[in-house]
């Protein structure tokens, strides 16, 4: 499967909120995510490194996500990835803007890393970020939705779920029909948030009645909460 096509607006809201330095090679990424196995995991990244002497600019820059000497995403089009990565990653970032951020699809059980950035710059310097490694915390079943219901004249029901991947988001749908609303957000770097809202007027049928509220993430694990509607 073509991973490009679900590529979105997220890089720039990738790492705002933890701070580096210029003059040193650091990569800010995350120590640890938990991912869904089956589902998919955006690894956030920004890469810095001492400033060259040179004032030639640095217009040539490669960049390798590595696990151990195995390359499992590149920059590089052509790059002949192992088999058991092939298809499943794509480097999001862009080099230039020090943005190395990596997809990694259909995450499995071997994919706890660590994994860690390699960025290669033939006017300077090449470095291996292997101090800044991150690790995959693989979780084999799904945690229900939170749901969350408040009844007046109307029936208003929120579900929200947690997760890793802001460019596949977890689906999540209702039991009945009404006004839905969607929105997603960012927790902080590595987690977002998905809600659904649903509105609808309240009958004297609806008491008693149970409401189902199922998330289905990418691999299609799926989980369900459940109310039953009081006045």
């Amino acid at each position: 499967m073509e991973l490009r096509r679900w590529v979105p607006f997220l890089l720039l809201h990738v790492i705002h909120d933890v701070q580096s330095s210029s003059s040193q090679w650091i990569a800010n990424v995350p120590t640890k995510i938990p991912v869904l196995h089956g589902s998919c995991v955006v690894i956030p990244c920004i890469y810095n490194y001492p400033k060259p002497i040179s004032k030639q600019p640095l217009n040539r820059r490669t960049g390798y996500w590595m696990k151990g000497r195995k390359v499992v995403s590149t920059t590089i089009p052509k790059w002949k990835l192992p088999m058991e990565y092939k298809k499943r990653t794509q480097f999001l970032g862009d080099l230039q803007a020090r943005n190395c951020t990596m997809l990694l699809d259909g995450v499995r059980t071997t994919d706890v890393g660590p994994f860690y950035f390699r960025i290669e710059m033939p006017q300077y310097k090449s470095f291996s970020y292997k101090r800044n490694a991150v690790s995959i915390d693989v979780i084999r079943e799904p945690q229900p939705p939170s749901l969350s219901v408040k009844v007046n004249d109307q029936v208003t029901a929120s579900c929200s779920v947690s997760h890793a991947c802001p460019v596949i988001p977890p689906q999540l749908s209702w039991s009945r029909s009404g006004i839905i609303t969607r929105r997603s957000k960012r927790l902080n770097v590595w987690m977002w948030e998905t809600m659904s809202t649903l509105t609808f007027p309240f009958r004297p049928a609806d008491v008693n009645k149970p409401l189902n509220c199922t998330v289905q993430y990418r691999g299609r694990k799926q989980a369900m909460s459940s109310t039953i509607l009081k006045i």
